[in-house]
């Protein structure tokens, strides 16, 4: 079974064959990690996305990484949290589901991933670690393709919260 570790990190510095963007369903650029692939990738990366016409929330789409040291740049947007009523577990998961299925098409065997949903969306942090791991172990479980996953997590809270759901996971 492929690997799933959890760093802390800047996912745009990350030297592997996928990244994971958590795109808003323009896949334009925005805030957050979206707006630092977007900057880190340069215009080329904005050029690409226009094409698609946006993405519905828990989809994938995959562009050129540019000038990022990721060959590619798989976006997906998150889903908004309304307290849970709304899907928004199932939106998560098919997020890291559909990612990790557009990483294998493309013949990727090292991706990284953010944490989708846990800014701006507001997803509870812990809740949103519990589904991303859940899901990541699901489709680790079947594959063989898929050699390293990560969470690139973008400060130490956020690191813990997915060590501690994976730990939940394998224990």
């Amino acid at each position: 079974m492929a690997e799933f570790t959890v760093l802390r990190g800047d996912i745009t510095l990350s030297q592997v064959d996928a990244i994971v963007n958590a795109a808003n369903t323009t896949l334009l650029g925005g805030g957050g990690v979206d707006g630092a692939i977007h900057r880190a990738a340069g215009p080329e990366l904005f050029e690409a996305c226009v094409p698609f016409n946006g993405c519905p929330t828990g989809e994938a789409r995959i562009t050129p990484g540019f000038k990022l040291p990721a060959k590619w740049v798989i976006h997906t947007p998150g889903p908004i949290w309304h307290g849970g009523q709304e899907h928004e577990a199932e939106l998560l998961a098919d997020c890291y589901r559909n990612s990790l299925k557009v990483a294998m098409a493309h013949d990727c065997r090292t991706v990284d991933f953010p944490s989708i949903s846990t800014g701006v969306y507001g997803y509870p942090l812990d809740e949103a670690a519990a589904v991303a791991t859940q899901t990541i172990a699901t489709v680790l479980g079947h594959t063989t393709t898929l050699e390293q996953v990560r969470l690139v997590a973008f400060d130490d809270l956020t690191a813990t919260a997915y060590r501690t759901a994976w730990a939940n996971l394998v224990d």
